[in-house]
């Protein structure tokens, strides 16, 4: 385990400093490509703990999760390596309990998006258990809302938001102690653009909150997270889960489903900031970095970055 403590910074405009808690889960075992399991060490490669360190975090590495390898057979029942998909989320969600209840911000470190069912079913009993209201912003060109009657692949990273809003496979539902961890009204979806028929029906059927390209086309980011983040107060859990897919492939390109037309890495700065300035980021996912895909490790110094940004980073003091 390693830890650091870095000298306090002025970039860092959390209500208090807290210690950051880096969980890695190492594994591709929801994607459709191989590569994501080597994410986590991706960021660090990239210098994530010494950088949060040096804003003034107390930074604790717990290493990389143990999990079953993903064994890249075809789908059964319309879902793709379930078993290993449960294993590994439930390692995960065990992990960031344990985090919770130490008092730190859990930063989970992927690994592919289905991690977030264990990651935000935690955060959720957390939440729930202190009577606190739970907001998640979804960053992602994707909205994975897929079940497994709707997938066309069966690959279970398509599916954790379904699961956390009480659908999708009976064996990664319920995990926060409720049918659903999340209300349909918790969750904000930015840079989406890429839906498949079928999810395109469930978004509308759900009445979720979709910030697609066009909005913030049509917007701008400024725009799109005011309205996103306008309910927020001091009694709300902020959860991010950002899957580097959101970015455009140009400023992105080691990811495994990447996608044209999303955020620039200048727009994607903004939104992180804008978070940051809520003062209420109490969890964080990370997810999809794909280090096989990649540039000179390049998506991981950009996600360092804009990691950077939402724990406080910014030009001037604010």
């Amino acid at each position: 385990m390693w830890r650091c403590a870095g000298t306090r910074s002025t970039m860092a405009r959390m209500s208090s400093t807290p210690t950051i808690h880096l969980i890695g889960a190492p594994t591709d075992v929801g994607a459709s490509v191989r590569g994501a399991g080597m994410g986590p060490d991706a960021l660090r490669v990239a210098d994530l703990p010494a950088t949060l360190a040096r804003h003034g975090f107390g930074v604790v590495d717990a290493g990389n999760l143990a999990g079953p390898a993903t064994p890249w057979t075809a789908p059964s029942n319309g879902l793709r390596h379930l078993n290993e998909v449960v294993a590994w989320n439930r390692a995960v969600y065990s992990a960031v309990d344990g985090a919770l209840n130490a008092g730190h911000v859990p930063l989970l470190m992927g690994g592919d998006h289905c991690l977030a069912v264990g990651s935000i079913s935690a955060v959720a009993r957390h939440a729930r258990a202190r009577g606190q209201q739970l907001r998640v912003i979804w960053l992602d060109a994707h909205s994975d809302v897929n079940t497994e009657a709707t997938s066309p692949s069966g690959n279970l990273h398509g599916m954790p938001v379904a699961c956390l809003l009480g659908h999708g496979p009976a064996a990664l539902r319920g995990w926060s102690g409720e049918p659903a961890a999340l209300d349909a009204q918790a969750i904000r979806f930015i840079g989406i653009r890429s839906v498949d028929v079928q999810e395109k029906q469930a978004i509308r059927d759900l009445d979720l909150r979709v910030y697609d390209m066009r909005h913030i086309d049509e917007n701008g980011m400024r725009v799109t997270m005011t309205e996103a983040l306008a309910d927020i107060d001091a009694n709300t859990h902020l959860h991010v889960s950002f899957d580097l897919d959101c970015l455009d492939p140009a400023d992105a390109p080691g990811v495994g489903t990447g996608v044209r037309g999303g955020p620039t890495y200048r727009e994607m700065q903004l939104c992180m900031e804008m978070i940051a300035d809520t003062g209420r980021l109490a969890s964080l996912d990370v997810v999809e970095l794909n280090p096989a895909l990649d540039v000179r490790n390049s998506t991981a110094e950009v996600a360092v970055e804009l990691i950077e940004s939402l724990f406080g980073k910014s030009t001037l003091a604010r």
